[in-house]
């Protein structure tokens, strides 16, 4: 057995100890050695696609996925794992919305990532590496914000190759968009694995990391807490969320998801919350609708159970100014458990009174299908970063 392999064993026991100790923050959200004997729960196989074997989860039917049943969208993550491969392999190492792939392609000994370039159209990008069946490989896709990155490792000669992207936003869509952009997909939801094409992969070890743990403050939303979806890259750090992370005196990070409501949320805080912890948990969802007072509470009620302090945001104005209603419960919930909230409907409406958006604050969104005006551009994100100066200042203590 090789030193480098040695070294990931060790590792793993080290893991388990650390996560044993359920109180103590740790940037390992998920760690599983793979074999027989360890057949995870949560390690969801389609039939007839992969079994157990002494050394590994054998993958050897090709087109569908085994996917990792934990939901994720933290912006600094990454995952890895440890596999090796067919001489005839084409394996796949993508999540569920496919919205970003990494590839091992044995048979062109190239290493690449596939890019979506409009709809259900792909780009490869791609290197050449010098592949061994006999070998195991740790391959590692780290998302940090809008930069995604994947490597892959010989675990026997050490050998490195590596990709790195970055998504571009548009900055608006139609008409009003300021940029061409670059579309980069962001490894959303679930991690999967699998073969396009080939005899067989064998997936040994899987882990889910965190960049840091121990924050004062982790921000949870939809798009609007995900600029790194629409931002053009030149600008990115004038996003409300890096303005909130670059001036807390702390650790801050951000776990946004385009389209998403507040059951999402509630599914990625139990996978990030309990393991990474931290002082202040900030959310600011209701935009896409799906709030309830009763499911308001059970996201509330989770936090204060993991030993965080909740702040629940208003969420902004917009063209439709379904806001109003939406940040009323929001505003019945937190007088009901006494927290704090920034009220980012009131710099991004007209009148300062939470009613009619300031489109000026807005991206321009024009679709077939309608106008919107509810991501916030460069002068609504300044104005909802100076909103969390005055109804939040503790979390800049």
């Amino acid at each position: 057995m090789n030193v480098i392999r040695i070294a990931l064993l060790t590792l793993a026991v080290t893991v388990s100890q650390v996560l044993s100790a359920a109180n103590a923050p740790t940037t390992v959200m998920y760690h599983e050695t793979l074999s027989s004997k360890n057949q995870p729960k949560d390690i969801v196989i389609p039939e007839g696609v992969a079994t157990y074997k002494a050394d590994g989860l054998s993958v050897t039917k090709p087109g569908e996925l085994v996917k990792l049943d934990r939901y994720y969208s933290l912006a600094e993550r990454t995952v890895r794992y440890v596999a090796r491969f067919s001489e005839d392999a084409v394996a796949l190492f993508t999540s569920d919305s496919k919205d970003y792939t990494a590839f091992v392609d044995m048979p062109r000994q190239k290493f690449g990532i596939k890019l979506p370039i409009g709809f259900r159209n792909y780009t490869n990008r791609e290197v050449t590496a010098t592949l061994d069946p006999t070998h195991e490989y740790l391959v590692e896709i780290t998302r940090y914000y809008s930069t995604m990155t994947a490597v892959l490792n010989d675990l026997y000669t050490g050998e490195e190759s590596r990709i790195e992207v970055t998504n571009d936003g548009a900055g608006g869509a139609g008409p009003g968009s300021i940029n061409t952009g670059t579309r980069v997909g962001l490894l959303h939801d679930y991690y999967c694995f699998g073969l396009d094409s080939g005899s067989e992969m064998v997936v040994s070890d899987m882990t889910v990391t965190a960049r840091q743990c121990d924050y004062t403050l982790l921000i949870y939303g939809d798009s609007i807490t995900e600029p790194d979806d629409y931002y053009p890259a030149a600008i990115f750090d004038k996003t409300w969320v890096r303005l909130i992370i670059d001036n807390v005196p702390g650790k801050a990070a951000a776990s946004g998801r385009g389209g998403t409501q507040i059951k999402e949320i509630i599914s990625r805080i139990k996978n990030e919350l309990p393991y990474v912890k931290a002082k202040y948990v900030m959310v600011t969802i209701g935009t896409n609708s799906g709030n309830t007072e009763q499911n308001l509470t059970e996201l509330v009620e989770y936090i204060i159970a993991q030993g965080s302090i909740p702040i629940l945001n208003n969420i902004p104005s917009n063209e439709s100014n379904s806001q109003v209603e939406v940040n009323a419960m929001i505003d019945k919930i937190r007088q009901k458990y006494g927290l704090k909230g920034a009220r980012f409907d009131i710099p991004t409406s007209l009148a300062h009174d939470g009613k009619e958006v300031d489109e000026s604050t807005m991206w321009v969104e024009e679709y077939p299908f309608g106008s919107y005006r509810h991501h916030p551009n460069v002068k609504g994100a300044r104005l909802m970063y100076l909103q969390t100066l005055i109804d939040v200042p503790e979390i800049y203590e």
